[in-house]
């Protein structure tokens, strides 16, 4: 398929159909390990797709989660270490920083001929560092949706799908590709366009420090803070910089393209944008490139290992997390969104 002049191999649901899925994973036990943050909007939509799957997850709060979502003790809900055992596809789920705990529980059950699967490129792109290196007799697969595993499952339910990337890493069974496609369209994809581990965890990270997340939040609060150290009010500044932003303009330009949200707005906002996002281009770009050699150089990746190694990185990470809520800005938020027609 050509996207703005370049091909790429994508997938998509009319060339893949769920009745195809079915039947090349008809004789498989898939069994997700983690029921956290992708776990339970992949394995809810294998269920309902009406695939052979079973959940591992250790006790406690998600454990119960998972009971609660219909999940049967024994049946459909087991031990991390049973649910490897019994399955031929052990979907690993769970987050980087879990999968390097608990990686010799879940290699003991990798006997020859199993799949294993993986949302994120990260354990196996940097295994040097992560521990995580699979035997050689086995298929080593991923499909990664482009999204949360809540926004999966919503999408999911609204007959909708969410776009996945997909690669194999190692194929010992020679159905490696056919096992990653129909686990790709039995989780809900939209459609799956082909990757590498490797890209798919350098593009990941950057995409999260940069426009997904990190970036996006340092560029809404220098705007937020311009605005306020001149005089605007916290509801004008919060309604110029974000308001305005996620409820007008960015179903605009998801929908239809940013040239035509721009052409779509004033004459005045036209002329504005057209002039001056060349300039954020400029100052921004150089700070990606720094972003993106931290990132394929395995800094980044060191950086996350180690600050999620330590024994109070919940405690500061909670910190970090209530003072970005408790913000000027994100308190503003909190009026704003009470003050919204749909909540009136």
């Amino acid at each position: 398929m050509n996207f703005g002049g370049v091909e790429e191999n994508v997938m998509t649901r009319e060339e893949f159909p769920l009745e195809k899925a079915r039947e090349i994973l008809k004789d498989e036990t898939i069994a997700v390990i983690g029921y956290g943050v992708q776990g339970p909007g992949q394995s809810l939509n294998l269920r309902d797709n009406g695939f052979n799957v079973i959940v591992g997850q250790r006790a406690g709060k998600t454990y119960d989660k998972a009971v609660a979502d219909g999940w049967v003790p024994g049946k459909t809900l087991f031990s991390i270490e049973e649910a490897c055992q019994k399955a031929t596809v052990i979907m690993c789920l769970l987050s980087d920083a879990a999968v390097m705990s608990v990686w010799p529980k879940i290699k003991q059950y990798l006997t020859a001929g199993k799949a294993l699967y993986f949302s994120h490129g990260f354990a196996i792109t940097w295994n040097d560092r992560t521990g995580v290196v699979p035997p050689a007799d086995i298929d080593v697969i991923m499909v990664a949706p482009k999204g949360s595993g809540t926004s999966l499952r919503t999408m999911f339910l609204e007959g909708r799908g969410l776009n996945s990337s997909y690669a194999v890493y190692q194929d010992y069974t020679g159905k490696a590709m056919d096992r990653t496609l129909a686990l790709g369209i039995g989780i809900g994809s939209g459609y799956l366009f082909e990757t590498t581990f490797q890209r798919e965890a350098t593009s990941d990270l950057t995409g999260e420090r940069g426009s997904l997340m990190g970036a996006i939040q340092g560029l809404l609060l220098a705007q937020y803070e311009v605005l306020r150290e001149h005089g605007h009010s916290p509801s004008e500044a919060f309604n110029e910089t974000v308001e305005e932003l996620t409820q007008s303009l960015m179903p605009l330009f998801a929908k239809n393209g940013m040239d035509w949200m721009y052409a779509n707005c004033s004459t005045t906002a036209q002329r504005g944008a057209l002039d001056w996002f060349p300039r954020f281009h400029d100052a921004v770009k150089p700070v990606l490139e720094w972003l993106y050699l931290s990132v394929k150089t395995g800094n980044e990746a060191q950086i996350s290992i180690d600050s999620n190694s330590k024994p109070d990185y919940r405690d500061g990470l909670e910190k970090e997390l209530k003072a970005l809520r408790e913000s000027e800005m994100w308190q503003t938020a909190v009026t704003v969104r009470k003050l919204r027609p749909e909540n009136n």
